[in-house]
Order: C-alpha cells, then structure tokens, then sequence
C-alpha cells in the first residue's frame, strides 16, 4: 500500500526548495514514487482520495469544470498568503515574486519546452484571447475553429467579426470522431487563401473526445496558417509533450487536471513566435522578445502562482502514467454496465475496449426517449450525483467527469441509477 505521509510529505518539498529554482527543478525530475496502483488498486487509491477534502454528501461528476486541489496544495496557498499578508510589499514582491521562476520551470519541465516559452495565467481563456486578439487580423481574413469549441473563444472571434471585419469559418465535428482522419480532412476543407488561424480542442470540453492535434498542426504548417491549442482538458491529464504535438501555441487551465488553485493557467508560445504575438495588455517594447511580456496585468497573487509547485509535486508523486489509467478505468466501468443496452448513445468514440487503453477521462452519453436535462436534474435532486447536461441541436447527452479521488462505490452509484432509468424511466 502506498504511504500516503510519504507521497503528501514529497508534495511539500519543493516548496522548501524555492530559494533554489535547480534543487526544486531537479525533485520534480526526479521524484521517486512506490510501486503498486494499479488502476483496480483500491487500496492504493483510496488513499489518494483521502488527500483531497471533498464532500462526500454528493458525487461530483464534474470535474472537468473545475477540480478540487488536494489539501497539500490548499495547505500551500494559505501558507504563501500568509506570508505575503506580513509585509507586502517586501515579501511578495522582494522574495515570493523571484520563486514564481521555479513554477515556470516546473511547467516547462511537464510541458516539455524551454522555461523561456512558457507564461504563467489565470486560466484557458485568458491564454486564448492573448493569442486570438495577439495576432494581426485584417478585414476580410478568415480564422477557423469548430463548432464545438468553448464558448468564450467563439465569443471572442464573434467580436473580432464586429471590431475588425475579420470571417469566423466554424467546422462541424463528427459525433463520435470514430475515424481522427476525418477531422483533418474537414479542417482542411474550411481552409483558403484568407485564412490567417485555426484555432483546435485538444480535448472536446462537450464530450470528452482527443482530437488529432498534431495532425492539425503539421496542416497548419502546410498552409502556412498558425494553429492556437486549446489544451484546458488535456494537460496533466494526457500523456504528451511539446515535441509529440509540434504547437506552436498552446493554452491551458492548471485548475483542472493539475489539481492547481484555481485561477491558474499556462501560456506556451514557441520561442521565434513569441515577438510577434501581441499581448492582452500592454507591455514595453524592451519585452517584445520576453515571454513575460504576456503577464503584464499590474498586482496579482503570487501565493496563487507558487502554490502551482505543490500541484506539480503531487502530479510528480502519483505518475502521469497511473493517473491517467486510473481515470480511464473509471470511465470504463461505467461505460461498460451501459455499452450493450440499445437506447444508450456514446457522444464520444469509446473504442471496443470502453476507452480503457485510449482516450481522456470523460464521455458523453444520452439515452433515447429520456430528456437529457430531466435526467440531468433527477440525478442530482434524487441521488445527489452532479453532472453537466449538454443540449446540442447534432446531439444531447451527459458529460461525466470523474477524478481521481472518485470511490468505485461513487461510479458505481452512477452507473445504478441510468440501469434504472432505462428499465423504468424516469420517475413522475
């Protein structure tokens, strides 16, 4: 069995380590975990569960939204705040401000990218908008997204169709994507002579579908057309690094799957892209060539920022590999109690082994004849299960995110209730 002191007591290293950007640098590098969990391990994982302080009156099945941080990382953020709130002025910005350069490295280090390429953010969005509103745009050009990617990003190029004459060119994703080729294809298809950027999920927030990001990348780099990654489902969560992928530009929440406090974010630009990418907010031209540049926002809290190490640290101490077989099992399990009922519709490609080998962590499924937001509301008035109902007009269905502190009890209560639902409907 794992010894939970060991593996929350290597989480707070690092944070000892701050002073010394190389010592902390080298721990997250070399990290050294038990061996054991297993995805089936509960014994293991139970103890991974007892590190986050969650409810357990309700089942949260929306951790794609936004994820608990486990205690140590809390732990952290009050520690840093604390000291910040003693003097200000001279232990924020005298002390904490210089350790901020070890979080960057650590997230370089996970990303896979010089220290130099990454920013640190509040969040996805934010990353995004640096990059949509960053880029020259004339009247008349052409950026390309899908239809399915989120909100506020379609939002912002809808303004830039107002603000600068530029033509938003939305991509209809096939529902599931059982063949990634044919995602490329239609990417392809939307692309002319206008087009100036492809903006691209890394994962489907709807649904939980991995797109074929280097793909779309090397198709970029054909037409000679930037692709901005939206990664907010996909670090900390899949397995890849800069080099698999060849982005040039990739965006990602550290609230989600990093377990990282929440409003915080990453920003990586490729090094040679860097000068010509406007910031968000306004910068001196001495940093025209500094990635800091995209973190020119005045007074922000750099406890939130530092607390990032304790996040990477755990992430470090569980292993990427065994998290995301975890998360997979998870999804696999209740896939499989629902994958051979005849009304049961996957939104997101499952594979013949349930995703148990590929895929993210979270699905999307709708059941025919029951009304995706009543099943959605009786989940949670009648079980206490929190989920995310999506009402789409090529589709409908919940979207289920489990975590790693999800009980198999907990997937399985789930999974109890559509078996339910489908042999009786739902309740009057």
């Amino acid at each position: 069995m794992i010894d939970r002191r060991a593996l929350l007591g290597a989480a707070a290293v690092p944070l000892a380590c701050l002073v010394d950007p190389a010592s902390a640098t080298a721990f997250l590098r070399d990290v050294a975990v038990e061996p054991g969990g297993a995805p089936e391990d509960e014994d293991f994982w139970r103890e991974i569960a007892r590190a986050f302080a969650v409810d357990r009156s309700l089942v949260n099945l929306n951790n794609g939204g936004v994820s608990p941080s486990p205690q140590v990382v809390q732990d952290a953020y009050r520690r840093h705040l604390d000291f910040a709130n003693s003097a200000p002025a001279y232990a924020m910005w005298r002390i904490q401000e210089a350790q901020r350069e070890t979080v960057r490295k650590g997230l370089a280090r996970v990303f896979g990218c010089d220290a130099e390429e990454v920013a640190i953010t509040h969040n996805t969005s934010e990353s995004l908008w640096t990059c949509q509103y960053g880029l020259d745009l004339q009247p008349g050009d052409e950026v390309v997204t899908s239809t399915q990617d989120y909100p506020r990003m379609l939002s912002a190029f809808r303004q830039l169709e107002r603000r600068r004459g530029v033509k938003l060119v939305q991509v209809e994703l096939p529902v599931p994507v059982s063949d990634p080729s044919e995602v490329v294809r239609r990417f392809a298809a939307a692309l002319t002579e206008r087009t100036r950027m492809m903006l691209c999920s890394h994962v489907v927030y709807l649904t939980g579908e991995v797109l074929p990001i280097a793909a779309l990348c090397e198709l970029g780099r054909e037409r000679g057309v930037p692709v901005i990654v939206d990664g907010a489902h996909a670090f900390a969560h899949l397995e890849f690094d800069r080099d698999a992928l060849g982005c040039d530009y990739y965006a990602t929440s550290l609230h989600k799957w990093l377990f990282a406090p929440f409003g915080t974010g990453m920003l990586y630009v490729r090094r040679e892209r860097i000068k010509a990418l406007w910031p968000l907010t306004a910068a001196e031209e001495t940093l025209d060539d500094d990635i800091r540049k995209f973190e020119q926002i005045g007074t922000y809290p750099v406890p939130l920022v530092l607390s990032i190490a304790d996040a990477l640290a755990f992430h470090a101490a569980l292993g990427a590999k065994r998290k995301l077989a975890r998360l997979r099992w998870l999804r696999a399990r209740w896939i499989e109690r629902l994958a051979d009922q005849p009304r049961v519709r996957f939104n997101t490609h499952v594979g013949p082994d349930h995703g148990r080998a590929s895929g993210s962590s979270f699905a999307n499924v709708g059941i025919e004849g029951v009304d995706t937001a009543a099943l959605q509301a009786h989940l949670w008035r009648d079980h206490r299960i929190y989920t995310i109902g999506v009402q789409r007009e090529e589709f409908n269905g919940l979207r289920v995110t489990p975590s790693v502190y999800t009980t198999v009890e907990e997937i399985d209560r789930f999974g109890d209730v559509l078996m339910r639902v489908l042999e009786r409907g739902l309740p009057a």
